[in-house]
């Protein structure tokens, strides 16, 4: 069995790859190429095990991750997990990935694919909400995809905003780095404003005319409690694309708004129509929600075990 630490992975990736690996997802899910039963969430105080599972045809995997946002005020990761990569014809485990590392680039593959799928391609400024991991990827990400020159960013946390300003100025030396004092003047200076925080209330006013023309691409809410998106954005937009349906179930930021009558079900469609066919959302405003799903860990593990034993990186072990 081949493992992957976190730093391997960092070092291995290409953003470019991982997007290819993850529209290769899209396109599997279009087509209904896979199996993927039901992920399981158990819940303690404030901490939530996943448990997610996936088939396809060439290989089968499960990830185990842990979440907990109060870890961030110990100054330690809010997400934990690991992933087994299974053959799938024989059953046998080739590969244990760090969960969290794995987790952080898929689901900036992931954001980006929004981007690409549903914002103008003219798109240039960027904003983040939310200083932590997801955060940093997603702006890493964003750049594979649109001619970015600047990203905004804002957090609470004036510390936590001042850290992640200046490790994203050095990971991105030609994009110019902006920390902001509000949501407000973030949502204004920016094209695409990207929520990646674990709030249950929304991060942005709610004011139509400071939303009308963006683009909303939201991360962070992965419970019905959790929200981050206002109800004015559901006055602007025709339709909410989704990674995956359950998000409509799993997301306050469309579960809320499914319950208040401000968006209707019809209205929620899954990107991968867009991804299959080659099209893209050309409307003024625009809204992506990604929760994630087992399917796009399955396809990035086997996309860094193929590349690190190529490339001869990694522990190999018998167990």
């Amino acid at each position: 069995m081949l493992i992957l630490n976190q730093n391997q992975i960092k070092n291995l990736f290409s953003s470019h790859e991982v997007l290819e690996a993850i529209e290769r997802a899209f396109k599997i899910f279009h087509e209904n190429k896979f199996e993927m039963p039901d992920r399981m969430h158990a819940h303690h105080e404030d901490i939530t095990l996943l448990l997610m599972p996936c088939f396809t045809e060439g290989f089968f995997g499960t990830k185990l991750v842990s979440v907990n946002p109060k870890n961030t005020a110990i100054g330690k990761p809010s997400i934990y997990g690991s992933m087994i990569l299974n053959d799938s014809k024989t059953g046998e485990p080739i590969a244990l990935l760090n969960g969290a590392a794995l987790t952080a680039v898929r689901t900036g593959a992931v954001g980006a694919s929004g981007i690409k799928y549903t914002s103008k391609e003219s798109a240039q400024n960027i904003g983040i909400i939310g200083t932590g991991i997801q955060g940093f990827t997603q702006a890493i990400f964003a750049c594979a995809v649109r001619p970015v020159k600047k990203i905004h960013v804002f957090d609470l946390n004036e510390e936590k905003l001042a850290e992640f300003a200046a490790s994203l100025q050095e990971k991105l030396p030609e994009v110019e780095i902006c920390s902001q004092t509000s949501s407000e003047t973030l949502v204004k200076e920016s094209d695409v404003i990207i929520c990646a925080t674990s709030a249950n209330e929304p991060v942005i006013p709610d004011d139509p005319e400071l939303l009308r023309g963006k683009c909303f691409i939201g991360i962070g809410s992965y419970k019905p409690n959790m929200r981050e998106l206002p109800d004015a954005l559901f006055s602007l937009i025709e339709n909410v694309w989704v990674d995956t349906p359950f998000a409509a179930f799993e997301s306050g930021d469309i579960a809320k708004p499914l319950e208040k009558g401000l968006l209707g079900e019809k209205q929620v469609k899954p990107i991968s129509n867009l991804v299959a066919n080659e099209t893209y959302d050309s409307s003024e405003t625009s809204f992506f929600k990604s929760v994630g799903m087992a399917l796009f860990d399955v396809l990035v593990a086997e996309y860094l075990y193929q590349k690190a034993i190529k490339e001869n990186i990694g522990t190999q072990i018998d167990l």
